[in-house]
């Protein structure tokens, strides 16, 4: 029985009840002008109903309109916290204007069905309401009011009760029509093909960029903190004034590029539109080199070809891919003999990191895991690359391959 009432206790169903009443505003106000509004036969509510269809198929073909009857219908149709809400988010029903001549048959259909059964609840709240009003009348023994359809018991609670039956009828059926027109909202209003497509693009991107700035973050503070553990610990244990500053040096300058690095990551989340300074690119090689060299490292680099001629987003994806080999080095086989080799050829880009095996390390490195060498993996084939890892001649070698045309 609760079951029953809840849905009479929702603001919804009365915002729909409003929606579809709203509707019966333009067949009543052409029913002003012809046939008029009194003394009406069943013929003249057919016409009545059917005057106003070519004016709403008309009125569909304007893109705009799409959009107000999906903004109306987001907001009176689904139960959304109106009063609260500073964005209404319907996702299945589209507020944007019609794109294509099937959004705008759709949207006909839709104003079509919204004028009939706006007008067909219309009817029956001024038909119900006027029967319960009398009703309620011949309680209060009224001698105007003719209810011949109840017996003349007398008694006035009993016109009290059945005057109630009328709005019960009444509110059940405006909740089940409610109901209804809600549904075919998300048929008829709903997004369309090309809508969801360009919205899953919309998101993709989005995922994308997400995953951009994460990888961004991974490398930069990853390689940060990894020199600066491995420079710490160096410094630690040669218990050395001179070395101890030198390290406390390198811990600073990494620690400096790495805060840059994050206030740019962090103005590109914030869209403040202040700019972003540029990022790093295999230009600024030597100073990734000094800093592996810091922590104890020995990096040997062989650089051939000109760096300055390879474009930019390539020099930029293979800074962050050098700077995550580097680091991988580091936190797995520690301060070892580095060989890094750069060669710009005329049609692409090979970089090379191999490094010996530390005595644990075998087992661990040579599964190939870890969201390092991943992250450099997608790297190389959103550039149209490859990138393999893995134990050649008793070294790890890293090696990656990136077009230049």
């Amino acid at each position: 029985m609760l079951s029953l009432l809840l849905p009479l206790t929702r603001a919804v169903t009365y915002t729909r009840w409003l929606h579809l009443v709203v509707g019966a505003i333009v067949p009543l106000c052409c029913a002003m002008v012809y046939p008029g509004l009194s003394g009406l036969s069943t013929g003249d509510w057919v016409l009545i109903a059917a005057l106003p269809v070519p004016l709403a198929l008309a009125v569909a073909m304007v893109p705009s309109v799409r959009r107000a009857e999906g903004l109306q219908a987001q907001l009176m149709l689904f139960p959304v916290p109106h009063a609260h809400a500073k964005r209404y988010a319907i996702p299945d029903v589209s507020a944007v204007p019609s794109a294509s001549w099937t959004d705008r048959a759709r949207t006909g259909v839709w104003l079509v069905l919204r004028l009939e059964a706006g007008l067909a609840v219309a009817l029956m709240t001024e038909r119900l309401m006027t029967l319960s009003l009398s009703l309620a009348g011949a309680a209060a023994g009224d001698p105007g009011v003719a209810v011949p359809v109840l017996p003349d018991t007398g008694a006035s609670w009993v016109y009290v009760l059945w005057a109630l039956v009328p709005l019960v009828v009444l509110v059940t059926a405006a909740t089940g029509a409610g109901a209804l027109i809600a549904r075919a909202a998300r048929r008829l209003l709903g997004p369309s093909v090309e809508e969801r497509l360009s919205e899953l693009e919309e998101r993709t991107e989005q995922l994308l960029e997400r995953n951009r700035i994460a990888r961004e973050l991974h490398d930069s503070l990853g390689h940060a903190l990894t020199l600066a553990v491995l420079q710490a610990g160096a410094a630690r244990a040669a218990a050395d004034p001179k070395f101890t500053d030198r390290a406390l040096e390198a811990v600073e300058e990494t620690g400096r590029s790495a805060l840059e690095d994050l206030e740019r990551v962090l103005l590109l989340l914030r869209d403040t539109g202040r700019t972003t300074g540029s990022r790093p690119d295999l230009a600024t090689t030597d100073r990734l080199l000094d800093s592996a060299r810091s922590s104890g490292a020995q990096v040997d680099a062989e650089v051939t070809g000109r760096l300055e001629r390879l474009p930019g987003p390539i020099s930029r994806e293979a800074y962050r891919m050098l700077q995550e080999g580097l680091t991988n080095v580091l936190r797995h086989a520690g301060p070892v003999q580095i060989a890094v080799r750069i060669a710009v050829e005329e049609a692409r880009l090979r970089l090379e990191v191999r490094n010996p095996l530390a005595a644990a390390a075998p087992s661990a490195a040579g599964t190939g895991g870890g969201s390092g060498l991943r992250g450099i993996r997608e790297r190389a084939a959103l550039l149209g690359g490859g990138a393999r890892a893995g134990q050649e001649g008793g070294q790890w070698l890293l090696h990656i391959e990136l077009p230049l045309r």
